[in-house]
């Protein structure tokens, strides 16, 4: 990853000229991004006492004021994100970068922070697409991002268990690899496997395009070790307990909001001997959502289990190398994958194909499928090449029950359709079902449109109009992206006060100066004075393996 653009700038993504056409984009080869020597950078302000106790801890070369270490750890990668830096603005860039090497100097570095009340970042692969990594600094004396990417061990493998131990600056891809070493695999494939980092993943309940065979992150994960600024918490003595409620779900999807976390032991499986991916194509929407619907409520359950509707199928976007290709002609393309032992994937497979046929499914054969799995990962690096051509692009997800999917799609798309037709803006809005569960599923959009002469005020609004329809819809405001700062209002109307309060007063226990990426997900605690001496030290030592 090299902002301000997703990927390695080495390999940069064309748009295909078929996307173009259809999209209307003009020149796809235009370039309008920024040199980083062009960006607006303040100085770095924070406490020197501040900068000589963390040099201290951890050592003068893991505490940086570079100017390009601070632009590269501004934000995520949402598209405002993306075209704040494309214009120049780092504002919300840290003041210093700090790399611990051990789950003690994370913990270190909060308390360092909290006495001296300096706002703190975790980062790991900085891939949030919902301003996560951009806290609030009124009242602070200033931010430091903690680059979580030193502590990058896997620290042990329980092959009778089947868990693995991993720290929390791992990326999937290297977690995956080693691993694949001992002959196992994970299954965690978010879009933004390639850049994203297993805290991550904990931190924001992360949902890989394999949940369907392997889980969500929050499912995978048996136990995890958090750094606040008070000191440690060790969640997970078994794999169930009725030992109160169960605060690895607490911690879980908490953004940084109550400490770092460094440390996660998840469930792993073998490495499959067996993978088959294919295409399906459905009529409608309609009919290709009924189909998930009866494999995900009566099985068998595949391992991937997607359905593109048919404006997202017509584009092509299943296989960003040749999208806008006629290899599914009309209807909606469904993407089914099965992994394991070939006899059960083959057992899998033959009476799911019955399902999806019984449902006015038609197979395509392998061919769609394969491209989808190898080029999975690549939509994203279409982005910059449609914002160089003066063409916004951004994507948003929800979840809901299946009773009400199909009203859900039709309010959303009608939202955000009018919020950018009443810009002069008329937009592409495609949709696909990425996640499926007994009762619901996700919906995933991804929107395009010609920009603005504002495109931050062109898609806030188209934002706004999603959420509040989302909303009214009573469904969930977010299924894998997390809350950041862009779905807090709407996170919070959805939880109720008194919720929101007691998540409070968990964040005043753990974080009672406040300063653990302050305005994200909880928005303004306002905490009071400490209630305990701030520990800089870990309460429980470090443990040795799995």
């Amino acid at each position: 990853m090299a902002r301000p653009r997703w990927g390695d700038p080495a390999t940069p993504a064309q748009l295909p000229p078929a996307a173009a056409a259809l999209i209307g984009t003009g020149d796809p080869g235009a370039r309008r991004g920024v040199n980083i020597d062009e960006i607006g950078l303040a100085d770095p302000h924070v406490p020197p006492a501040v900068r000589a106790a963390l040099i201290d801890a951890l050592g003068a070369e893991h505490v940086t004021a570079d100017r390009y270490e601070r632009i590269a750890h501004t934000r995520g990668y949402s598209t405002p994100d993306l075209l704040a830096l494309r214009n120049g603005d780092a504002s919300d860039a840290p003041d210093l970068v700090v790399r611990p090497g051990s789950h003690d100097e994370v913990v270190a570095v909060l308390g360092i922070c909290a006495a001296h009340r300096v706002a703190v970042v975790p980062f790991t692969g900085g891939t949030s697409v919902v301003g996560g990594l951009a806290p609030e600094r009124a009242g602070f004396a200033g931010v430091v991002t903690v680059d979580v990417t030193r502590l990058d061990a896997l620290v042990g493998v329980d092959e009778i268990s089947r868990t693995a131990t991993l720290q929390a600056g791992l990326r999937g891809v290297r977690a995956e690899e080693l691993l694949r070493e001992r002959g196992f695999i994970l299954g965690h494939f978010p879009q933004s496997y390639e850049g994203a980092g297993l805290g991550g993943y904990a931190a924001t309940r992360s949902a890989g395009q394999s949940s369907a065979g392997y889980g969500r992150f929050d499912e995978m994960v048996e136990g995890l070790l958090l750094a606040t600024p008070r000191g440690t918490i060790r969640l997970g003595t078994a794999p169930k307990s009725a030992a109160g409620p169960d605060l690895r779900q607490l911690v879980l999807g908490s953004e940084g909001a109550f400490g770092i976390i460094t440390e996660v032991t998840v469930r792993i499986r073998p490495v499959p001997a067996h993978r088959v991916f294919e295409g399906w194509r459905f009529a409608d929407f309609g009919s290709g959502a009924a189909a998930l619907r009866a494999l995900a409520q009566d099985g068998p359950m595949p391992t991937v289990l997607r359905l593109s509707d048919e404006v997202e199928t017509a584009i092509g976007l299943t296989d960003p190398a040749s999208a806008g290709g006629d290899e599914v002609t009309g209807g909606c393309l469904a993407i089914v994958g099965y992994e394991g032992h070939h006899q059960e994937v083959e057992a899998r497979r033959a009476a799911a194909s019955a399902v999806l046929e019984d449902a006015g499914g038609v197979a395509l054969g392998p061919g769609p499928g394969e491209a989808w799995r190898t080029g999975r990962f690549r939509a994203p690096y279409l982005r910059d090449p449609l914002l160089d051509a003066g063409v916004l692009v951004e994507t948003l997800e929800t979840v809901t029950y299946w009773s009400r999917l199909a009203a859900l799609k039709t309010v959303v798309t009608a939202a955000i359709t009018d919020a950018l037709n009443a810009q002069g803006t008329p937009p592409l809005v495609m949709c696909h079902i990425s996640h499926v569960y007994a009762a619901g599923a996700s919906l995933y959009f991804t929107v395009v449109c010609p920009q603005t002469d504002d495109p931050l005020a062109q898609w806030a609004a188209a934002k706004k109009a999603s959420n509040d329809a989302i909303r009214a819809a009573d469904a969930a405001i977010t299924h894998h992206h997390g809350v950041g700062r862009d779905h807090r209002d709407a996170y919070h109307a959805e939880i109720g006060d008194l919720a929101l309060e007691a998540l409070r007063a968990v964040k005043r226990t753990l974080d009672p100066d406040g300063v653990c990426n302050p305005g994200v997900l909880l928005g303004s605690t306002r905490c009071s004075p400490p209630v305990h001496p701030v520990s800089t030290r870990s309460d429980v030592a470090r443990p040795a393996g799995g």
